[in-house]
């Protein structure tokens, strides 16, 4: 099985989940974010803010291909390029993180240690650019696939809680841990991954 974790871009936007593809939940604020919807210009508008980032901060995202078929990404970025962040009562994320926008794994290849790879691929990008940590916005009560983590897999994953709330906690992974994560870490990674949408239909190829 050859797996490969390559950047995302413009050229492979179209190998994320069909209704990953023009979300713009995170990429917009609220009220524009609503207005692209209502109007049926999010997709365009999601190939904008990803164009932005790369131009402007670099690679902000990774597409996990398997025998060359993409089967999951993880995307993430500063939150100054995330305006939904400063929607969330527990933001800002600290100045020396990055937000976990979201991620996702097919569940067919869960299990394989994908998900360590992914994230410990993330943590040396970051720790390259002098970032030390990742932060995420979870769901202290999440019950189906949405744009936010569930809390409690994120905290079963290594992140800790670093302002508390009953709906949106704030959570922290130290980039460093993740580089020396063992197996025993990889079940709850899956069920991190898996949980961001149940019917994902990637595109043909």
């Amino acid at each position: 099985m050859g797996r490969r974790l390559v950047p995302l871009t413009l050229d492979n936007l179209e190998d994320l989940p069909q209704r990953c593809r023009s979300c713009v939940f995170w990429e917009l604020d609220p009220v524009r974010g609503e207005a692209a919807v209502k109007a049926g210009t999010s997709a365009g508008e999601k190939e904008g803010w990803l164009s932005a980032v790369l131009l402007d901060w670099g690679s902000c995202g990774r597409v996990v291909q398997v025998d060359d078929v993409p089967v999951g990404f993880v995307l993430y970025a500063p939150p100054d390029y995330v305006p939904r962040s400063t929607a969330f009562p527990t933001s800002p994320i600290s100045p020396d993180a990055v937000q976990l926008i979201t991620a996702f794994i097919l569940p067919e290849y869960q299990g394989q240690g994908l998900g360590r790879v992914m994230v410990q691929t993330v943590a040396k990008d970051l720790l390259r650019r002098n970032f030390k940590a990742i932060e995420a916005f979870g769901d202290a009560r999440w019950t189906e696939p949405a744009c936010l983590l569930p809390a409690d897999h994120l905290l079963a994953v290594g992140f800790k809680t670093v302002r508390p709330h009953p709906t949106h906690p704030r959570l922290r992974l130290e980039l460093r841990t993740t580089l020396s994560w063992k197996e025993d870490v990889e079940m709850a990674l899956d069920r991190l991954l898996g949980a961001v949408q149940k019917e994902p239909v990637l595109r043909p190829l």
